[in-house]
């Protein structure tokens, strides 16, 4: 329930927020507005002060929305009002009101962000857990609990490090322009300060997918290999284990942190059978030997060895907040980033040098509006911030039937000194709904894939 209601007024917000920016603009430059509508379909909700006053509805699906401005191209206009029709506007106003509508989305992303730093998240600190083995940052010299202090990019300024999340928005950025970057680490207490070079540049087309952070192998923040909590009945209690315990060893290897410990038990199977692992672990200041012996549970019709226990501590936090300036700043500086990123990936889509599994639809966002409704205001602020900076981006592109659609046709016109023609025009609109609905589709079948652990 509480994933559906993020959905619903995240969409609600959004979509408002990019139609008033069409329907203000459109007022400021003197076009008569005829229907400010959230959604499509059959009206549910009407407001209407006079006759001759814009006409508010809430419509069944909303799916989107759209304002309706008085045009000669869509029905006779009284000879008093000509004036006032969007078609009769010079090309600079027609091109206001329809770019208003993305600029809208990005302006409110800017206040969101800002508002998600000044009420504050609680974020893992940027340390990091066991290096995926055989991987880049393995290879770079990486260690589990490793503290990243600061990065810096080739020929780009050093750039503090406040958490976990920063550092996974830089190496992102860095994966997707193939550039190098360069990491200030730490020990876990700040001392021993050393340079660590990614070569990222190395990543080759095929690398770029939503599984990049893996691929260079960082992974989840560090998490200390100490039991949680513990089922009573579970192969866990069974062999003696306590919350508390810390491990040190499985089968002789060292246990550094607890994204080591759970592949550990993920791998003791042979022949679908779960295999007995020799734990040492520290119990008050003493050393003891244990024999664990999984259990196997079947998941996605896959066998997974599990000690039923909350394997390693929490991730430590640290509080990222912002003051008013700062975080208006932030919440600038944030929205250019996402938006360059978001068009980079697209072009790299476009040109096969990126995975078509990263566009996601309308299943996934809910998913991800439920969960960061759940988390807490920050963060849906920064989920409603994210989204409205893809919706502003996405509306920009040059597809006929979006605003930037709309906004290559004006560019034409003031090159030329003349209007498309309705023949092309209309050949541009139905090849703009062949690739939207070709987007959606895929980004529909990314979603059903994901939540069938198929991407």
């Amino acid at each position: 329930m509480i994933t559906l209601l993020a959905f619903l007024v995240t969409l609600a917000i959004l979509i408002v927020v990019h139609e008033w920016g069409h329907y203000r603009m459109a007022k400021a430059c003197g076009v008569k507005v005829l229907r400010f509508s959230v959604g499509f379909g059959k009206v549910l909700w009407r407001r209407q002060r006079s006759p001759d006053s814009t006409e508010f509805v809430v419509s069944a699906l909303p799916f989107g929305g759209y304002v309706r401005m008085l045009d000669e191209r869509e029905g006779p206009v009284a000879p008093g009002e000509v004036q006032r029709a969007f078609n009769r506007q010079p090309l600079r106003s027609r091109a206001l009101i329809v770019a208003a509508g993305p600029a809208a989305n990005l302006i409110l992303a800017i206040v969101l962000y800002a508002a998600a730093g000044w009420v504050g998240t609680d974020e893992p600190k940027a340390l990091l857990g066991a290096p995926q083995r055989g991987s880049m940052a393995e290879q770079a010299g990486l260690r589990a609990g490793d503290w990243i202090q600061s990065v810096r990019q080739d020929g780009d300024d050093t750039q503090a490090v406040r958490s976990f999340n920063d550092l996974r928005w830089v190496l992102i950025d860095a994966m997707v322009d193939r550039r190098d970057l360069t990491l200030e680490v730490t020990d876990a207490r700040g001392s021993h300060a050393r340079w660590v070079e990614l070569p990222l540049s190395r990543l080759g087309s095929e690398d770029v997918d939503a599984e990049l952070l893996q691929k260079v192998g960082i992974g989840a923040p560090y998490s200390e290999p100490v039991m949680g909590e513990i089922v009573p009945t579970g192969p866990a209690a069974q062999a003696g284990l306590r919350p508390g315990d810390r491990v040190l060893k499985v089968d002789g290897e060292v246990i550094e942190e607890g994204a080591r410990l759970r592949e550990r038990i993920r791998a003791a199977l042979r022949d679908g059978r779960p295999q007995p692992m020799l734990w040492q672990i520290e119990r008050d200041g003493q050393r003891l030997e244990l024999q664990v012996t999984p259990k196997i549970d079947s998941v996605e019709g896959r066998s997974v060895a599990r000690i039923e226990a909350y394997v390693g501590r929490p991730p430590e936090m640290v509080k990222v907040s912002y003051g008013v300036l700062d975080g208006l700043a932030y919440g600038w500086q944030r929205t250019w980033e996402v938006s360059a990123l978001s068009l980079k990936m697209m072009g790299k889509m476009l040109i096969g040098e990126a995975s078509l599994k990263n566009l996601s639809g309308p299943l996934t966002i809910a998913d991800y509006a439920g969960q960061s409704a759940r988390l807490g205001l920050a963060y849906y602020l920064g989920f409603l911030a994210l989204v409205s900076v893809s919706l502003g981006v996405l509306n920009l592109l040059p597809l006929p039937v979006l605003d930037g659609g709309h906004l290559m046709y004006y560019l034409f016109e003031g090159v030329t000194g003349r209007p498309i023609s309705d023949a092309w025009l209309d050949r541009l609109q139905r090849a703009g709904v062949a690739i939207m609905l070709l987007m959606t589709s895929l980004a529909l079948y990314n979603d059903v894939a994901r939540l069938l652990g198929l991407h």
